[in-house]
């Protein structure tokens, strides 16, 4: 537990807003009558719903430059002793809860079948290289490597496969380093990680992005001239995002160079906007409940997935927990699509709930 650190509010909110979206999106009641802007595209394309994990690195990287000064002012080995324990844990908390609950009838889970890459290891992964970059490169430098690993992983992918889910390169690097059974199996059975090794590489940017527009809006100070700036960037990269999608298509699960260009310029106009709202204006009372969020991100993120976990691992007449109250209690009252949103709604408002006593508490979870 730690003291919460005055931050922006736009922060806190914008991360906020991110969490909720993504407990959202990863438990609806029923996949199949969930609304289109909830689900992800089915290969390339873009939604609402493909933003709402680049826009979590985003934020950790903004978050990050208000906490690299503390880090780096400790010294060199204390500094690099704090970001790896903080992957570590980070990365270790991802790994555990793919493995939860451990057993499975009365049998330890075998290990051999653990997925090792996904969300939280992919956030461990960027957080460690991307503080490593901006510890040891000037600003002009990182904003260049950024740019090389777009590129570099561009070429990789038309020159070692195909953009297609069984040929592409991403996951013929993840066969060859960790083998099928340790990958994810939830695109129609076939072993293709979303989250996998090669496609971290581009993920670092959505990082390193968040990183410079903490830095820029700290240096030049939460006023129009800023915002005007950040909103001219955010075109930029949208339209250059629209531009590479000719060559290389937005996909989030291959995490595409394009999609990188769009998510960034997308969450770069969203902060400015915030910042112009909720920090330059009195924003009134509604923030509190997206603060919550914001104030025990990874907390209540992992306590979102073991939620699910669990409600799907108790057994209910022939179905689970999890799929008894979506389809008897929201669903059988509101019909599919609305039911299948209540009944998410329902495991978010739950998730914020414990948020909120902590928050009262002054609890606040760090890693």
């Amino acid at each position: 537990m730690s003291t919460l650190k005055n931050r922006y509010l736009s922060l806190d909110v914008f991360r906020g807003m991110d969490v909720a979206l993504m407990i959202i999106v990863n438990s609806p009641g029923n996949g199949d009558t969930s609304f289109g802007i909830l689900k992800h595209a089915v290969w390339n394309g873009f939604t609402l719903t493909d933003l709402v994990f680049p826009t979590f690195l985003f934020v950790v990287g903004n978050a990050m430059s208000f906490s690299m000064k503390k880090y780096e002012a400790l010294g060199n080995a204390a500094f690099l002793k704090k970001i790896f324990k903080r992957f570590a844990i980070i990365f270790l908390l991802g790994y555990l809860m793919y493995w939860f609950p451990f057993f499975e009838d009365g049998h330890l889970k075998p290990i051999a079948e653990t997925r090792i890459f996904g969300v939280l290891q992919r956030i461990a992964l960027c957080y460690l290289a991307a503080s490593l970059l901006v510890h040891y490169f000037k600003t002009k430098t990182v904003v260049i490597i950024s740019a090389i690993f777009l590129i570099i992983y561009n070429i990789v992918m038309v020159t070692f496969g195909d953009l297609t889910l069984t040929g592409n390169a991403v996951l013929k690097l993840d066969k060859l380093l960790i083998g099928a059974n340790h990958m994810y199996h939830g695109n129609g059975g076939v072993a293709f990680d979303p989250e996998g090794l090669l496609s971290t590489l581009p993920a670092i940017v959505n990082v390193t992005a968040g990183y410079l527009t903490g830095k820029f809006i700290q240096h030049k100070g939460q006023n129009f001239e800023t915002i005007a700036k950040l909103l001219m960037v955010s075109a930029v990269l949208i339209v250059a995002g629209f531009a590479w999608d000719l060559i290389m298509p937005f996909n989030k699960k291959l995490w595409s160079s394009s999609f990188v260009l769009l998510t960034c310029g997308i969450d770069l106009m969203v902060i400015s906007i915030l910042m112009y709202f909720l920090d330059m204006k009195k924003p009134g009372k509604w923030t509190y409940f997206f603060e919550v969020f914001g104030r025990n991100t990874l907390f209540i993120y992992l306590l979102s997935e073991l939620f699910i976990i669990t409600l799907a691992e108790i057994k209910m007449t022939g179905t689970t927990a999890y799929h008894w109250i979506a389809d008897n209690l929201f669903i059988a009252a509101a019909g599919g699509y609305f039911g299948s949103l209540l009944f998410a709604l329902w495991i978010m408002f739950t998730c914020w709930l414990v948020g909120y006593i902590m928050d009262k508490r002054k609890i606040y979870i760090k890693v």
